[in-house]
């Protein structure tokens, strides 16, 4: 790969393009997902806010008025980084789990088996947004692994997103000593942004 210096600029471009654009839709109508393609871009779309606004949230929560002056680090930058793209590929797995669950067990919707090609497909494309790919394979194995144990039929309603919550919790490049008196607050700060994601989902899926 060579060497590769990471700036505050790097990593945060794409993601307050993200952030700023799920700001903006709030105050329009939402689109009704009614397709695949549509569904594969709620994905994405919704798992990168929530991997961002929780670690970003998070650290400067902790970090206080010190927060942007941290990023000259290179080492705390690389760790953000992995973090970042940890915690993502998680919440990935998490959405993808939760909605082809609800669309079956509400929707009645048979094709539970494209799950597995959207996410792979959403892997695929971040390729070109640097998602290390030591990170994509780790990706795939561990969908493989939950593919095999989950119920269609109930995995929306058995916390499907505590995963991603205990990603966070694992990956913020936070003192261990620190986060284990946070974690109550990181985990339930996830949880909570994906109700907000959830919400949206029931409101806007007509399959």
């Amino acid at each position: 790969m060579g060497k590769y210096k990471l700036t505050w600029r790097d990593l945060t471009l794409r993601d307050f393009k993200i952030y700023l654009f799920a700001l903006f839709k709030a105050f329009i109508p939402k689109k009704k997902i009614k397709s695949l393609d549509e569904l594969e871009n709620f994905i994405q779309t919704k798992s990168a806010w929530v991997a961002q606004v929780t670690l970003y949230g998070y650290l400067k929560t902790r970090m206080g008025t010190r927060y942007v002056l941290h990023f000259e680090n290179d080492k705390f930058m690389s760790s953000v980084n992995a973090a970042k793209w940890n915690i993502y590929s998680v919440a990935l797995q998490d959405l993808t789990f939760f909605t082809f669950s609800y669309l079956k067990l509400h929707l009645n919707y048979q094709e539970v088996n494209k799950a597995k090609e959207i996410f792979l497909k959403i892997l695929d494309d971040e390729i070109s947004n640097k998602m290390p790919l030591e990170i994509i394979e780790k990706a795939k194995i561990n969908f493989d692994e939950r593919l095999q144990k989950i119920n269609w039929d109930s995995h929306c309603n058995d916390l499907p997103f505590n995963p991603s919550a205990l990603s966070l919790y694992e990956w913020a490049p936070i003192a261990d000593e620190l986060k284990t008196l946070d974690r109550k607050i990181v985990l339930n700060s996830v949880i909570l942004k994906w109700g907000v994601v959830k919400k949206e989902f029931v409101e806007r899926v007509q399959f």
